[in-house]
């Protein structure tokens, strides 16, 4: 039995009774999804005897067939933890999805509901991976895909996009050039224009950052139903932070799970709009200047801006920034200490992790976890550039 109950707006509280919403009607804000835990009938056995993202579907407005999203493996990295002096370090590892990432997981979701609202184009501007996912899981479900990358996406993002059959608009610039030719591309539809769009973004529709509490609700099983004490989240629109906060207190409400983690969100210092905020009290502002070597992350006015600080602060935890030097160093330093080939988004989260240990943010009998959120070979060519230049 599900315990879904409906949507309601983060900005005016209104709830929306439709199967597959966007935004909110009344006042265009984001919308979230509502449950009655009480309702949920969960436990323990019965998630130990399902598998995949969406084994706890009791805690999901939809649920998609999908194409073997979740199931990720948690992986101990013994050597980290003890240069990090905790007791126990894993990297989950979301590069083990479909197209190599975690955002696999929102997009399942979306395309799901796409479906249901008879839409036939997923469309959406994207530094890249948001992109890919939904070309392959618009492929999947039969539906067209519009995509607008910036200039800067990397080649595989762009390859692939057009290997799943997407449209794909390169748009010169950064991702907010990339976003203002969707938005303008969005209005100037054409009333009587057969194509009805629905849209992929993060936080454009309440599905997105949904499907991606599914990683805590892994989590939490993979550590013997235990919450870690900390984990380190690359976070560029917020929404994966956000999910994973949610997906913990879900999983706390439930009595699965005792207690909740502290979050970090690790951005690079060229583009830190979520961990600048969370460290001053304030509200997410845009980032003038963007520049960092990480594509993925690089997103200067995020749309989960708030929920994502709001998500950090609730949890006790804080955000860290760290330069591109580090970060790429970072990532081939997990891949030489743990034979793990992770994306330089995790990277961000490796090097706050040492950052946040420096600091004593955590204890030496601590679990900390780290999230890959994508496969190292879509950016190895940036790791492999720095070691190059180090002489290596």
């Amino acid at each position: 039995m599900t315990s879904f109950e409906g949507f309601r707006c983060t900005d005016c509280g209104e709830t929306v009774d439709d199967e597959a919403p966007t935004r909110c009607p009344d006042c265009g804000g984001t919308l979230d999804a509502t449950y009655d835990y009480d309702a949920a009938e969960l436990s323990r056995e019965t998630l130990a005897g399902r598998t995949g993202a969406w084994a706890a579907r009791e805690l999901f407005p939809v649920v998609p067939d999908g194409m073997g999203e979740g199931a990720t493996p948690l992986v101990e990295a013994p050597r980290l933890a003890e240069e990090l002096g905790v007791d126990s370090v894993y990297i989950k590892n979301e590069a083990h999805n479909p197209t190599g990432t975690v955002t696999d997981r929102g997009l399942a979701v979306v395309a799901e509901a796409a479906n249901r609202a008879d839409a036939d184009t997923l469309a959406l501007p994207t530094t890249g991976n948001g992109g890919q996912s939904a070309a392959a899981y618009a492929a999947r479900a039969g539906l067209l895909s519009r995509v607008f990358v910036p200039s800067r996406a990397n080649f595989i993002n762009k390859a692939m996009i057009n290997v799943h059959g997407g449209d794909m608009r390169v748009v010169e610039g950064r991702f907010d050039d990339a976003r203002e030719t969707y938005e303008r591309e969005r209005e100037e539809l054409p009333a009587a224009d057969e194509e009805e769009w629905f849209p992929a973004a993060a936080f454009d529709s309440p599905f997105r950052h949904e499907g991606l509490k599914s990683v805590y609700h892994e989590l939490a099983e993979s550590l013997d139903w235990t919450a870690p004490d900390a984990v380190v989240v690359p976070v560029g629109h917020g929404a994966t932070v956000s999910g994973l906060w949610k997906g913990a207190r879900e999983f706390d409400e439930l009595d699965l799970v005792d207690g909740t983690p502290r979050l970090y969100a690790a951005q690079p210092d060229g583009c830190a709009p979520i961990v600048e905020a969370a460290e001053n009290g304030d509200d997410p502002e845009p980032w003038e200047y963007p520049d960092t070597v990480v594509g993925s992350l690089e997103v200067p006015d995020p749309a989960g801006g708030l929920p994502a600080v709001e998500a950090v602060r609730a949890s006790g935890g804080s955000g860290v920034a760290v330069d591109d030097e580090d970060l790429l160093d970072s990532a081939a330093t997990v891949a030489q200490h743990e034979g793990l080939e992770v994306s330089v988004a995790c990277g961000a989260a490796a090097a706050g992790a040492w950052d946040l240990a420096d600091t004593g943010a955590f204890d030496s009998d601590d679990t900390v976890v780290l999230l890959n959120t994508g496969t190292g070979n879509k950016d190895a060519d940036i790791v492999r550039s720095r070691l190059m230049g180090r002489g290596m």
